[in-house]
């Protein structure tokens, strides 16, 4: 049976769902009275015409690349892990705890251990809906939605009643020590000149695009990753093979649950400087849409992030210089999310039948 160029479902598919999902929203654009051409420039240019809309467009993308790569990681397994809200929020706490534990010499030894700290609390947070479904059988979607909530509860108590500093009405922590704040893109060598002090984009970047390489080895280039994706093919077959689904339902939740985690340096450590209610502001959830559309491949991901970090930073400006409403911003999201996902398979079946026709055509000749 003749199979369809790689290039096909990789690059061509997502580009025109994403093509039909920006169409539409312009349909919707022109409904409320307003230019989808002005609308679409002011995004770009407000996303991608300086380097602040840049540092931004980074900075949100960050987020949404090790949500993408947590929700990626446990699909291998054949885990649709949604609470990577949850997790990160937990790794912003591990995080906060870290640096406000010790008074650290040095941003980069702050950095390490707070990495630790946010990776730990992430994965112990997605250990338990892990070991509910290995061990006990139950649904890992209805857990992870559920560990959301409790997980934005318990970080509600702890600032409330134990890291809320004396005498603050404020439910958060005390601001982290000078020491333990990342250098941004103005603060680097080289790419410093083209970005000002107010951008937020910093060093969390370079750490989630080396998570992107690590993912894509761990996944391909190691027995663990063939045991995971093996299991996610067929559970059966792996268990004939040897392969322990305990383990691997267990090991790919908390490596999902640690990169979560990891999202809290960019947030919390890179630009908060402190630990506030609601820090990761629906990254978890985006990071689904991400891993959907970027297949769950990690050069994908970082796609996809690159792609989501432009609408929310392109809609922000457009909210700020038209009268369009920042929610229209939501509903091109979930009009990308339809297409490269529930949709998908809307174009790729007659898209794929027809190169198969077409290179069946081209062997008889």
């Amino acid at each position: 049976m003749e199979k369809t160029p790689k290039w096909i479902d990789v690059g061509l598919i997502p580009l025109l769902n994403l093509l039909i999902a920006f169409v539409i929203s312009g349909i919707v654009v022109l409904l409320i009275g307003e230019n989808p051409v002005q609308a679409i420039k002011v995004m770009v240019d407000g996303a991608l015409g300086s380097p602040y809309g840049w540092g931004y467009t980074l900075f949100y993308a960050t987020n949404f690349i090790f949500t993408g790569l947590a929700v990626a990681v446990a699909y291998h397994a054949s885990q649709f892990n949604i609470g990577g809200e949850g997790q990160a929020t937990l790794g912003g706490l591990g995080v906060a705890l870290v640096c406000l534990a010790f008074p650290w010499p040095h941003w980069s030894i702050a950095l390490l251990a707070a990495m630790i700290g946010g990776a730990v609390f992430g994965a112990a947070w997605a250990a338990i809906p892990a070991y509910l479904q290995a061990k006990r059988g139950s649904h890992i979607v209805i857990t992870t939605i559920m560990f959301n909530f409790i997980g934005a509860s318990l970080l509600n108590y702890m600032l409330v009643n134990v890291l809320r500093p004396r005498g603050s009405m404020d439910p958060a922590t005390a601001r982290f020590a000078n020491s333990t704040h990342l250098p941004t893109f103005h603060d680097m060598p080289l790419i410093g000149q083209f970005f000002g002090k107010s951008v937020p984009a910093n060093i969390s970047f370079f750490i989630a695009v080396l998570a992107c390489f690590l993912v894509w080895g761990l996944i391909w280039r190691t027995r663990l990753g063939y045991a995971i994706r093996a299991f996610g093919r067929s559970e059966s077959a792996a268990r004939y093979a040897g392969i322990s689904p305990v383990k691997i339902v267990m090991a790919a939740m908390l490596i999902s649950g640690g990169l979560a985690g990891l999202m809290a340096i960019n947030n919390v450590m890179g630009t908060g400087h402190r630990l506030v209610l609601n820090s990761v502001e629906g990254a978890g959830f985006i990071g689904i849409a991400v891993a959907l559309m970027g297949r769950n491949h990690p050069f994908g991901v970082f796609l996809a992030a690159l792609l989501f970090g432009f609408l929310y930073q392109g809609g922000g400006e457009l909210a700020l210089e038209t009268t369009i409403p920042r929610e229209l911003i939501t509903v091109i999201q979930a009009l990308v999310i339809l297409f490269t996902g529930a949709f998908d398979n809307m174009l790729r079946a007659p898209i794929e039948s027809f190169f198969v026709a077409r290179a069946k055509a081209n062997k008889e000749a």
